[in-house]
């Protein structure tokens, strides 16, 4: 998909601030600082149009970009960041799952973990929340592909599999915002969904 002009539309902590458009989206969930900013950034080729941050658990909001007025990728705040107050962190948990729950135009959630670690307690909280109560499809995607061996993507792919989603019923992808490769791939999964 070659995107022409994507633009950041708004930064929204309850529904009154959804956008109206009726546009699909495709949501981006996964703790903090497994690069979901960077994902947009690579999948749009733009350098920092999703602003990306050194310091992790600093999105508390949900930001939706639109694509070329076409679809709109939506970044969840990430979880599991220690130093977010646990106010703070059921106040964002709370807008999550209401998002999730109320938004009838999600199609896609993309749910990324970092290829190099074992999925931690709440990746797979997560991962069950999405499969049993969202009800929506998702696609895996397997973050950070560049800090391993090339010659060891695949057989981590399958190890990650075998440990986060057994019965093979939801795609698992490698990628890699640094290197920009797969993107293709994702591209074509994504599609699918639009």
């Amino acid at each position: 998909m070659i995107v022409k002009n994507p633009q950041f539309e708004i930064s929204a902590v309850n529904p009154k601030q959804y956008p109206k458009s009726g546009l699909f989206e495709i949501v981006l969930v996964g703790k903090s600082n497994v690069g979901k900013s960077s994902f947009i950034n690579t999948m749009i080729n733009r350098k920092n149009l999703a602003r990306t941050s050194s310091e992790p658990g600093k999105t508390r909001q949900i930001n939706f970009y639109n694509i070329d007025n076409d679809f709109y990728f939506v970044d969840l705040p990430g979880y599991g960041y220690s130093k977010m107050s646990k106010q703070e962190q059921v106040k964002v948990g709370n807008f999550i799952e209401q998002y999730l729950q109320i938004r009838k135009e999600i199609v896609l959630i993309i749910f990324l973990i970092d290829i190099r670690h074992e999925p931690t307690e709440n990746d797979r909280l997560m991962y069950n929340y999405i499969v049993n109560k969202t009800g929506l499809p998702c696609l895996i995607i397997a973050n950070k592909a560049d800090k391993i061996a090339p010659t060891k993507v695949d057989a981590r792919i399958t190890e990650l599999q075998n440990v986060l989603n057994p019965l093979k019923d939801l795609p698992l992808l490698p990628f890699s915002s640094e290197k920009k490769i797969y993107t293709d791939k994702v591209w074509e999964e994504i599609e699918k969904y639009l």
